[in-house]
């Protein structure tokens, strides 16, 4: 069971870099931005009180570490995910890596942010408070396509 669990932490931090590189090049396009994760990290930093939905994420109380805090977060959450698909997939998919179980998790992990974080922050389930709600669907499905490709690629490399 260790052996499942430091798999999936790092294969875990190895697809949410994945994620976090297709993120950056994408900012690069006009009318793309960078990650700003701390939003991210309010909504976590104001999650000990147990507020976990927020009117606007942005009218909160900061926190002087919020943008650390985001990007902690995000990491957490990404390893959590690498654990969570590993014990589910076992030994037999790591010993032979294959992209669609992989594909199908990353697929499933976009209703986290859909259904937890997004109206946490603020913005509508599945964004739909946002002005153009079905092209950050879109773009969700995208990033975290490429979180399965490095679910996939990092197995591949560390088997």
């Amino acid at each position: 069971m260790l052996d499942l669990l430091w798999r999936g932490a790092v294969i875990g931090v190895g697809a949410t870099i994945l994620m976090d590189i297709w993120a950056i090049v994408l900012s690069r396009f006009p009318g793309q931005s960078a990650p700003n994760w701390a939003p991210v990290g309010r909504w976590f930093w104001h999650l000990r009180h147990g507020q976990v939905f927020h009117d606007s994420i942005g009218a909160a109380e900061p926190y002087a570490h919020e943008l650390t805090l985001g990007w902690i977060g995000h990491y957490v959450v990404g390893i959590l995910y690498g654990i969570i698909f590993v014990v589910f997939m076992g030994h037999p998919w790591l010993a032979h890596p294959t992209f669609l179980p992989a594909w199908i998790w990353g697929i499933l992990t976009v209703a986290g942010g859909w259904f937890l974080l997004q109206p946490g922050l603020g913005i509508g389930w599945a964004a739909s408070k946002t002005p153009r709600p079905n092209m950050v669907r879109f773009m969700n499905l995208v990033a975290h396509t490429f979180f399965a490709l490095g679910l996939y690629g990092t197995a591949l490399l560390i088997r």
